[in-house]
């Protein structure tokens, strides 16, 4: 997987969380190279559930 195919994958992981959570921002979902464990760890935390759990939701593991 190259570098395009993980920001896709990352997008779109983005736009399903933002459909699931009304609550997360665009904040909570901002990812910068190297930071994507802090991105997860702001999602868990506004909505209650290990990143596991989200991926399971959201059909992407």
């Amino acid at each position: 997987m190259n570098k395009t195919e993980v920001k896709g994958n990352i997008n779109e992981l983005k736009g399903k969380l933002k459909q699931r959570f009304a609550v997360l921002t665009d904040n909570d979902l901002m990812h910068k190279e190297g930071k994507e464990d802090e991105m997860w760890g702001r999602i868990q935390k506004k909505v209650g559930k290990t990143k596991e759990q989200l991926l399971e939701l959201l059909g992407a593991d």
